[in-house]
């Protein structure tokens, strides 16, 4: 049996592989037969995760920021802004961008969610940029060969302002939105990226336009949004799908304590059982089924674009007015203190959405 590094025993071996970078997982992988099939084994993972060699990185769609050449050093936004995805890695605060899907170049699909399923992003649906027509495509990004593939795109006709979110080992579930007519839905959909195929769900007690959706303990939410006869008056209620009975719950009436738009919640990750959200200028917090206020949003972010959630922090991107600079803080769980991120000019752009991976 080939040795994975010459004169190595194993295990040593093994805990210099743990220890390499996500960007350079395509390199090793071309080393040899024996490093890709290594990186690939779901105990290489689960060591990564145990030794704290795991990457957590928070991926967005956001709007590029394009040198102005008339002025030194001074940056020009777009009336018709072009998207792409960056990347925050939050404990080395460095900044990049991820090469755009195939058929993209030009910028993301408007409007698009993310999701991710170990390896894999998972950009869905939007508006294509060029023809503003709504976009069922499904995209897949995985960190390990840095390769794009096609998925099989999203059925049941066009779908907008759908709520999305995944389990994080295998499945994305969609529900929600609107469609062409601005007819608000009721269906729901769950997508298995490894076998790259689309399931029917029931569907809600009630439509859901402009839904949040998150994935919180072994549970499918779905949260607010409105009908098509109330369009724009969000509601405080919730559905939960339970995947025993194949059946949603009882709606929970006063899931949110206001009657807002959900597009801040976000669950805490594996480690946290808690959501949170932001709303009226504070961070909050659901434990249990009580929301708790946690600090108050930085001055700076009167607008908030996006909130997401990483081992014991969470982090608010947002910005002081319309076609203001976007920035980021972050809060510490532990400390219940803000530090603002550092982002480069290239970095300042609107968020549409993002979510968060550990790799």
């Amino acid at each position: 049996m080939m040795e994975l590094i010459s004169g190595l025993p194993e295990d040593l071996a093994r805990d210099c592989l743990i220890r390499v970078s996500y960007q350079q997982f395509p390199t090793v992988a071309s080393v040899c037969k024996g490093w890709k099939t290594e990186i690939l084994t779901p105990e290489y993972h689960r060591q990564r995760r145990r030794t704290g060699q795991a990457q957590k990185v928070l991926v967005m769609v956001q709007a590029r920021i394009e040198p102005d050449k008339s002025e030194t050093g001074s940056t020009k936004r777009l009336t018709n802004p072009v998207y792409r995805l960056s990347v925050f890695e939050p404990e080395k605060s460095t900044w990049s961008e991820l090469p755009a899907p195939p058929g993209y170049s030009s910028g993301l699909p408007v409007m698009c969610q993310l999701a991710c399923v170990g390896y894999d992003l998972v950009v869905l649906g939007g508006l294509d940029p060029d023809t503003w027509k709504a976009s069922n495509s499904v995209f897949v990004y995985n960190f390990l060969s840095a390769k794009w593939r096609c998925g099989t795109q999203m059925p049941g006709g066009s779908r907008m302002f759908f709520g999305c979110a995944s389990d994080a080992r295998r499945m994305i579930f969609v529900a929600g939105g609107h469609d062409d007519e601005k007819n608000a839905l009721r269906s729901a959909l769950m997508y298995d990226v490894a076998v790259d195929e689309w399931v029917e769900l029931p569907e809600m007690s009630s439509e859901r336009d402009e839904c949040k959706a998150v994935f919180r303990r072994g549970r499918f939410i779905v949260v607010g949004g409105y009908t098509t006869e109330n369009q724009g008056r969000f509601e405080k209620s919730a559905e939960v799908f339970d995947f025993v009975t194949w059946k949603w719950g009882q709606v929970e009436k006063e899931f949110l304590d206001c009657a807002t738009c959900p597009m801040t919640l976000v669950n805490g990750g594996d480690c946290d059982e808690s959501v949170y959200m932001c709303c009226g200028g504070e961070l909050v917090t659901m434990r249990g089924h009580t929301w708790q206020k946690m600090g108050k949003v930085p001055d700076e972010i009167r607008n908030v674009a996006y909130v997401g959630a990483f081992g014991g922090a969470v982090v608010v991107i947002g910005s002081n007015g319309y076609g203001e600079v976007h920035m980021g803080y972050v809060f510490d769980l532990r400390s219940y203190k803000w530090r603002k991120l550092d982002c480069p000019k290239g970095f300042t752009g609107h968020v549409q959405t993002g979510c968060v991976l550990e790799i």
